[in-house]
């Protein structure tokens, strides 16, 4: 599925491409699943432009090993999965580094494995950018989402007490099923004071968003001394400067905008990583919530629904 310029989900369109061998370090990958993404759809408008055009988008998949180039030591038959750069996973097939892909363990299936950029984002902000310890308290923004179900699930496996932010009765269900013990329908409530209601004045240690802008600034006002904010992404507004006379020193607040690529990038052994999210999957920890699966074929009419806030759980396409 390609874009012939940068626009709306009625730029996407199926196009037949002829793929070489792989080659040195490469190998062609039949793919089952795909992953959708809300960086997609920047990648489709031209907010984040992709290398070229003509060229298809997207940035996780699973499937299987067709045929390896030299220097590889995966073999034709096995079950890989990707997440990250080079964008272009909206496709059947496609020839790729071996070294940006790993193996999935038998226990996992296709579709959960599409989802690895979300998994890996969430390995990336309990190991690395803020380790939970249980007692502690965390805020979930969009948390009937593909990455805010697994947010709170990782988070609830912890230890840590989590509350979510959802804009449905519906989208709450599936918040509290994913660990959340209190639901904030931010339509209705301020969340900001739901949040210091629900921790008696004292806030929260952590608080994960991907929307950017007034939600940014106004969860910091949700933490309680030395809490973080993490930014995930822009999905409502830009990413706006933070003064820093709001975060300390009698606060002491931290604010982070951390990237899974680079994440992916600078892990010493990606495969290990991606072990130990896939052992939380095995263990029943991580429960990948699927809201959709949708043939490849309808990506245009699976961006309008996802930027109209009509998806729950993540979403996959099916080559």
């Amino acid at each position: 599925m390609r874009i012939d310029a940068h626009g709306g989900p009625e730029r996407l369109a199926p196009v037949a491409v002829a793929l070489p061998p792989p080659g040195e370090g490469q190998v062609l990958l039949r793919q089952t699943a795909v992953g959708v993404n809300f960086i997609d759809t920047y990648h489709r408008r031209g907010v984040f432009p992709i290398p070229a055009l003509p060229g298809a988008i997207g940035v996780e998949a699973a499937g299987i090993v067709e045929a390896a180039g030299p220097g590889v030591a995966l073999r034709p038959g096995d079950r890989v999965a990707y997440a990250g750069p080079p964008v272009g996973s909206y496709a059947s097939a496609r020839v790729i580094d071996a070294a940006r892909l790993v193996r999935i363990p038998d226990g996992i299936r296709d579709e959960a494995a599409a989802l690895m950029l979300k998994g890996m984002t969430a390995h990336m902000l309990f190991t690395r950018v803020r380790p939970l310890r249980p007692g502690d308290a965390v805020l979930v923004h969009a948390a009937a989402g593909g990455l805010g179900v697994l947010l709170a699930q990782w988070a609830r496996a912890a230890g840590a007490r989590v509350i979510g932010t959802v804009g449905s009765p519906a989208k709450a269900e599936v918040a509290r099923a994913a660990g959340c013990e209190a639901v904030i329908l931010h339509r209705e409530r301020d969340f900001v004071a739901e949040t210091l209601r629900l921790t008696d004045g004292a806030g929260v240690d952590v608080v994960c968003e991907g929307i950017g802008g007034d939600v940014l600034a106004r969860s910091l006002d949700c933490l309680r001394p030395f809490g973080t904010a993490i930014n995930l992404g822009q999905a409502g507004e830009a990413l706006a400067s933070v003064d820093l006379a709001r975060l300390g020193p009698q606060r002491s607040l931290s604010v982070s905008v951390p990237g899974v690529f680079a994440h992916l990038r600078t892990l010493p052994d990606l495969q290990a990583g991606a072990d130990a999210m896939f052992a939380m999957v095995e263990r029943g920890d991580l429960r990948p919530a699927i809201g959709l699966l949708a043939p490849l074929a309808d990506a245009g009419a699976v961006h309008r629904r996802l930027e109209a806030g009509d998806t729950t759980g993540a979403t996959v396409l099916l080559p």
